[in-house]
């Protein structure tokens, strides 16, 4: 018994992304260490290490023939990148040009997609682990060899662990949608509180935060299938694992359905136990997704469990008592709950088909969107459409080269024998933003001074060589177990690794204060240079998200309302509207998260913007309810009343677009109360899907007044600021 749980225990443990990759670093760190210890190599450890370090923060994930290709890429990055920092040391005039030069290009690589922007920082970091031992390296060639040493050496035991376990990253990110999904879940719950004073803006805005977070795992497993595809069609063996990425797309579709104002249901209900029979489907169909991740995660068969599917049948006796009361005034209240019903029923029968995908129905169009760059021409457009001002990229671009070279002009007009740290620290700290810059800072100052505070005792405790390499590469694995959880956590162990290594060299003790004061002065550059150069203050671009969120809403709604006249089709075009929606609608509630941490001066219309964010994210979850009950309509006259009231939504909508886009005040467009009552009252003899396209198009039509009134609050209220700075 207690082998089996040990067993399982250390499945679970391997199953964990964060786990895994910290046996990676660790394996790497002691296949450094122990030789250079065994043969007495105690200058080499410390660039061995750090290469270690530059290339493990480079890795992304592909297939094989991409990881080959992408280690090469860092290999000739990283020595570029190096041999210019040995060649430029002694002129600091032109060291100083080309720092700013070689920042500058490295980011703007980040144009062409994620897997070089992670290689253009890492080859940064890797500059200045280079500017680190530049002082005491014997010769032109030293530093560059052992750093790319250490580099090839853990990029060589990447290459060998996905030869082996070529599918875990697929499963980590799919398990990381699911165990998402469960807290969306668990967040839409709230809104089934049966009590009749119930607010649901603050529950819709933390749904929407929710939502933003699902988009992102669905986001990150989306491009973990295609660098497994070629040209954006799977191959054979990761084919399962597609059909359970489109199961999870439409469950997230029904998921974030709303189909009525919940605030009416929980009026008219109040005293029924309908709601709470609602709110306990959705708490299991939650506790259902955590077990789809855990199994996803180890690799096993899931097997979907009875409490669930009790729960959908005792909301359905519910129903059935509520109908057979025959109360006049719940009759179009029941019709909504039954199209709630159904919409969790096929969640319900979703989830139980992740363990069999091939049961589900799917549509024969599999093929993922590819947004890749193919091509030197290609990647090229991508760098030159990013170099203007407006751009995010462009601006953190040049504030980071700016950031940098004043950095390094302060280390020389100050002789700084060990101010290199200061570069480091502001590369670390210095974020597109002023909201993460400013985490970071914090997180950063308080790691520093804990490791500091720490590895004073541990190197009194420890001065053998010995003792201060096995904590060396325990801070080393730790720093990367809490990179992506908790900074702070994370920069206090790689500033013990740090003191660890020049300890080798001597030096551990000469580098605590000096450590201290650059990381200070590091992060006082950073937070200048997210503050005064080309800064990007959220409001200032809120309008700019704001019109993109209302237009791919609108793209989304025609491409469902199309499906309407020729049936259900999950085309690739359907698919792109349906994750370009969510995705502005994530942006969205991402930019006013930002603008609150930003300093109060700059923040404007706070109330009207969290307003907007409610009143979009209900508009996307309209939208995704007509979405989930896309149907051909057989009733001619029901389809002409459908298209007549969604070219004058889309209308609506694109005036919407266009007011918010140009932050102009214009009259409020005359919204046609005769499609209004039209909408409102759908005859006794509709079929079910027209009733239900017919109202979710009235939700969407009612609050068109309100959303405009709010472009024109949101227009005056910024350009009388404007004109008051100016």
């Amino acid at each position: 018994m207690q082998k089996n749980r040990f067993r399982f225990n250390l499945r679970r443990y391997w199953a964990n992304d964060r786990i895994n990759y910290s046996i990676r670093v660790l394996i790497a760190l002691v296949g450094v260490a122990l030789p250079c210890w065994h043969l007495g190599l105690t200058t080499e450890i410390t660039p061995l290490v750090l290469g270690i370090i530059a290339a493990a923060l480079a890795e992304t994930d592909d297939n094989l023939t991409g990881r080959i290709k992408g280690l090469a890429m860092t290999l000739m990055c990283f020595l570029i990148a190096s041999f210019s920092i040995e060649i430029l040391f002694d002129t600091p005039l032109f060291f100083a040009i080309g720092l700013f030069v070689s920042t500058f290009s490295f980011i703007m690589l980040g144009a062409i997609g994620a897997r070089y922007a992670s290689i253009a920082f890492a080859s940064l970091l890797l500059a200045v682990y280079t500017m680190l031992g530049a002082d005491t390296s014997p010769n032109l060639w030293y530093q560059p060899v052992i750093l790319l040493a250490g580099a090839a050496w853990y990029g060589s035991l990447s290459l060998l662990w996905h030869i082996f376990w070529p599918n875990q990253p697929v499963q980590q990110s799919l398990a990381r949608v699911f165990s998402e999904f469960s807290h969306y879940l668990d967040s839409k719950s709230k809104l089934f509180e049966p009590v009749s004073n119930l607010v649901p803006q603050p529950l819709r805005i933390e749904a929407a935060q929710k939502n933003a977070q699902v988009v992102a795992a669905l986001n990150s497993a989306k491009a973990t299938l295609l660098h497994r595809a070629r040209r954006g069609h799977p191959n054979a063996t990761g084919d399962r694992f597609l059909k359970i990425y489109f199961l999870a797309q439409d469950i997230h579709e029904r998921a974030s359905s709303s189909h009525y104002r919940y605030q009416d249901l929980a009026v008219t209900f109040q005293r029924s136990d309908v709601l709470f029979r609602f709110q306990r489907l959705l708490t299991s169909q939650a506790n259902e997704c955590r077990a789809v991740s855990h199994a996803l995660a180890m690799g096993k068969p899931y097997h979907h469990s009875v409490e669930s599917i009790r729960a959908l049948d005792e909301l359905k006796e519910s129903l059935i008592h509520l109908k057979s009361q025959n109360t006049p005034e719940w009759r179009s209240y029941l019709i909504q709950l039954d199209y709630l019903f159904n919409n969790l029923a096929t969640v319900e029968r979703q989830l139980s088909n992740v363990s069999n995908p091939d049961a589900a129905p799917t549509d024969p169009d599999i093929e993922l969107a590819d947004t890749e760059a193919r091509g030197a021409k290609e990647m090229w457009k991508r760098v030159i459409g990013q170099l203007k001002p407006d751009s995010m990229l462009f601006r953190h671009a040049l504030r980071m080269a700016i950031a940098l070279t004043v950095g390094y002009g302060c280390i020389q007009f100050l002789e700084l024998e060990r101010g290199y740290w200061i570069l480091l620290t502001t590369l670390f700290v210095c974020q597109p933003n002023y909201s993460a810059t400013r985490q970071k800072l914090v997180q950063r100052v308080i790691g520093t001074l804990g490791g500091l505070l720490a590895g004073i005792p541990l190197l009194y405790l420890f001065p053998g060589q010995e003792g201060q390499l096995v904590l060396m590469v325990l801070a080393g694995v730790l720093f990367f177990a809490f990179r992506t959880v908790q900074y702070g956590l994370a920069t206090a162990f790689i500033t013990l690794l740090v003191l660890f290594c020049f300890n080798q060299l001597g030096e551990g003790f000469a580098v605590i204060l000096p450590r201290l004061g650059d990381t200070l002065l590091g992060c006082l550059l950073a937070v200048l240079a997210v503050s005064f150069i080309l800064p990007d203050w959220q409001a200032n671009r809120l309008h700019t998200i704001m019109a993109s969120a209302i237009k791919t809403n609108c793209d989304y709604l025609a491409q469902i309302i199309g499906q309407y006249r020729i049936g259900k089709k999950d085309s690739l075009n359907y698919r792109i509207a349906r994750r370009d929606a969510h995705n502005t609608d994530a942006q969205l509630s991402t930019a006013i998260s930002n603008m609150l941490a930003e300093p109060g001066r700059y923040r404007m219309c706070t109330d009207e913007s969290f307003r907007f964010l409610t009143l979009n994210h209900a508009m996307l979850s309209y939208i995704s309810a007509l979405g989930a009950h896309r149907t051909r309509l057989e009733d001619e006259h029901t389809h002409q009343l459908v298209a007549q009231s969604h070219r004058l939504i889309h209308a609506h909508l694109d005036c919407l677009a266009e007011q918010l886009s140009s932050n102009q005040v214009i009259p409020t467009p005359v919204i046609d109360t005769e499609i209004e009552q039209r909408l409102a009252q759908w005859r006794d003899d509709d079929c079910t899907s027209g009733r239900m396209v017919l109202q979710q198009l009235h939700l969407i039509h009612r609050m068109l007044p309100e959303l405009h009134s709010l472009a024109n609050k949101l227009a005056a209220r910024t350009n009388k600021k404007a004109v008051k700075a100016a």
